[in-house]
Parts: C-alpha cells; structure tokens; sequence
C-alpha cells in the first residue's frame, strides 16, 4: 500500500499533540486571561490560545483549546496545573490533551480506551486520571462526561491508554475498585463514528 500523503500535520500519536482541552471556564474567562496564566512561567510558549463560543449568542461555551511549540511544553502544564486553582477564582483548572474527548476523529487502532461506570459525583478528571495512572504508566488522560447545562457529572467517564497491554489489565484489574466512595464499572470502550460526548458508547444490543 503506498504511503498517504502528509499534506498537513495531523497527530497520529499522543506524542505529536501539543494542544491541550480546558473545561469548567467561567463565564467571564477570555483569551487574555488564560494566556497570562500559562505565560507565567516564562518558558512555556504559546501558540494560540482560543475560547470556544456559541455561534448564534457569542456567549462562551465553558472550555477552549491551548496550542503549545511542543508536546514537551503541553505535558509540562498539563502536570503543573491541571486540579490546581485558578488565578482570581474558587475553580480548579480542568486539562486534558485536546485529542481526547474533543470531537477530533482519533484512529480506533491506536485508540485504547476503557468505559469507567457507576462514578461518585465529586470524581473530577484528575481524581479518575491518577487513579488508574498509580497502576499503569501508559495513562494518557481521562474524562468525566458532564451535562452541558449544569456541569455535573453523569457518573461515567473514559480512560485512555497508550499501551494495548495496559488497557487490558485495567479492565481486568480495576474493575470493582473504588474511586471516591463508589466502586466502579469498567468495560470496553468502543467510540462511534466520531469521538464526541453524544454518543460515548455503543449501546448493548444489535
């Protein structure tokens, strides 16, 4: 098979993305204000910085995209400030790596991901994160799903893995061990036609 062009740069790995997904922004954060947070450091450098709007109202939609020089900068403020506060408010920032959970189409082969079910309501992305990367090293990030109209979690969420081997164990593994105060559910995840929040998982049945 020859091989397809590379017309544009388009993350086939993890180690490629260097844009990071940041959810739970009140309403009066623009670009302006997480560009003075992430700048702080000096050597962290930002490419674009983008609070994604509603169309039709304008008003901000709650998250936004950071796009870092590399993936090295990215992983650096994602560990550094991800679950920790936010200058001038009472909310934690809320990262994850951008091709996570972020509607971009992700190749189901290098996609290894789990269905974490039956969530405590105070599990944050963070919390799932580190809970399952104690045990593997291969975690990639973690999602709680959330309703859009209040911002509370529906009770599941996904883990994402780099290592096939890894994701297997932690199905076998974790399945039945707690996360807060509740044990969880855990299955395959197998994503629809696009990565997105509609539809997570593929309903049992044919």
């Amino acid at each position: 098979m020859p091989p397809q062009p590379q017309g544009y740069h388009h993350p086939q790995t993890l180690e490629e993305v260097r844009t990071l997904w940041i959810g739970d922004l009140q309403y009066w954060v623009d670009e302006n204000y997480l560009s003075s947070c992430f700048s702080q450091t000096g050597e962290v450098q930002l490419v674009s910085v983008k609070v994604i709007r509603n169309k039709i109202t304008g008003q901000p939609e709650g998250y936004g995209f950071i796009e870092f020089i590399s993936h090295a900068a990215a992983e650096r403020t994602l560990q550094t400030y991800n679950g920790t506060p936010m200058p001038g408010t009472e909310i934690n920032f809320r990262l994850n790596w951008a091709s996570f959970g972020s509607g971009q189409k992700v190749d189901p082969g290098t996609d290894h991901s789990i269905f974490v079910g039956d969530l405590a309501p105070d599990v944050t992305d963070y919390l799932l994160q580190e809970t399952f990367r104690v045990h593997y090293s291969s975690v990639r990030g973690a999602k709680v799903v959330t309703d859009p109209s209040t911002g509370r979690s529906k009770g599941y969420g996904f883990v994402k893995f780099a290592e096939e081997s890894e994701r297997n164990r932690a199905m076998a593994e974790m399945n039945g061990l707690y996360c807060s105060t509740r044990p969880m559910r855990i299955s395959a995840a197998t994503p629809k036609k696009t990565v997105g929040l509609q539809q997570p998982y593929a309903a049992k049945g044919m």
